[in-house]
């Protein structure tokens, strides 16, 4: 009989959370069952769906957080119905671990219960939510001891942790107190059997000589207005009239961002794409001269 995995990631609907996808994927191709809870999204719509063999049950989520109140919502309602599909799960098909990635750090609790029936944890460390809370609301209050709470119970809990970095590795042995040959670091990467190489679009320059890009989420963490304010300073200090900004993705700070543009006068200067294709995307890549990270410097991007 093969041995089952359960895979549980809040944040992100699976296929579109990639580093899950890939190792939901790898699980199977080294011949376990694996299933996967996440949450519903516009892109991911149906609440159960079978791809590559790989079962996915969706749950449904009331709305993307933005303020504490939202977050608490939020993470309540996603381990509510975690706990219910990973009790429906076990008991259609019994699984032997339970793979969860944070944030947040709450998925402790469902593997405390498990753990009463053998089940093994692994935690697949993707932020550091302590100091991802500082950087999005810059205070050390009630909410930033609970996380601090939450992570040192999470690392009790575990039987192992995938670190994304050596960073991460680090933190997990001296502030998690783990095992040193309890953590192992796995990157991230792309695929590149995957990949479709593309040749520079001078077109995606619109006129421009020169194309600076940002890839990635739009909170108020990432440091966008940090872009803009460069943006702004190379275009009405340095007179750089030949220079085209993109911004390329969305998040829950997208609008805001995107009124600041205007605010500033940079229309012409700063494209905010949105979510775009991987064809696309690629297509950026290989026309950019510049790719830039635009955030700010605190303990979380430390």
């Amino acid at each position: 009989m093969k041995r089952h995995i359960l895979f549980i990631v809040e944040n992100n609907p699976v296929p579109w959370d990639v580093r899950v996808w890939n190792e939901a994927t790898a699980a199977k191709e080294l011949g376990y069952d694996v299933s996967v809870i996440c949450p519903r999204s516009s892109k991911s719509p149906s609440n159960y769906e079978r791809i590559s063999d790989i079962d996915i049950y969706r749950h449904y989520t009331p709305l993307e957080a933005a303020g504490k109140l939202g977050f608490l919502l939020e993470y309540g309602n996603a381990l509510f119905w975690e706990f219910l599909l990973s009790f429906y799960i076990y008991v259609k098909k019994p699984f032997q671990y339970i793979h969860a990635a944070n944030p947040p750090d709450h998925v402790f609790i469902i593997a405390l219960f498990f753990k009463l029936l053998s089940v093994k944890f692994i935690f697949d460390h993707h932020d550091i939510c302590p100091e991802n809370y500082l950087a999005k609301f810059s205070r050390k209050d009630f909410f930033y001891r609970l996380l601090r709470v939450m992570e040192k119970l999470t690392f009790r809990t575990t039987n192992l942790v995938i670190s994304t970095n050596e960073s991460y590795k680090r933190l997990a042995i001296h502030r998690g107190g783990k095992n040193p040959h309890e953590v192992f670091v796995v990157r991230n990467g792309p695929n590149l059997s995957q990949v479709n190489f593309k040749q520079p679009n001078s077109y995606l320059k619109e006129g421009f000589r020169h194309l600076v890009v940002y890839v990635g989420v739009i909170g108020n963490q990432e440091g966008i207005e940090n872009l803009l304010a460069v943006a702004q300073y190379v275009v009405r200090q340095m007179n750089r009239k030949d220079i085209k900004f993109a911004i390329i993705g969305t998040g829950p700070d997208w609008q805001n961002m995107v009124d600041l543009s205007a605010s500033m006068g940079l229309e012409h200067y700063v494209r905010f794409t949105g979510f775009i294709p991987y064809d696309d995307f690629y297509e950026y890549l290989a026309t950019a001269d510049v790719c830039v990270n635009p955030e700010f410097a605190n303990a979380f991007t430390d």
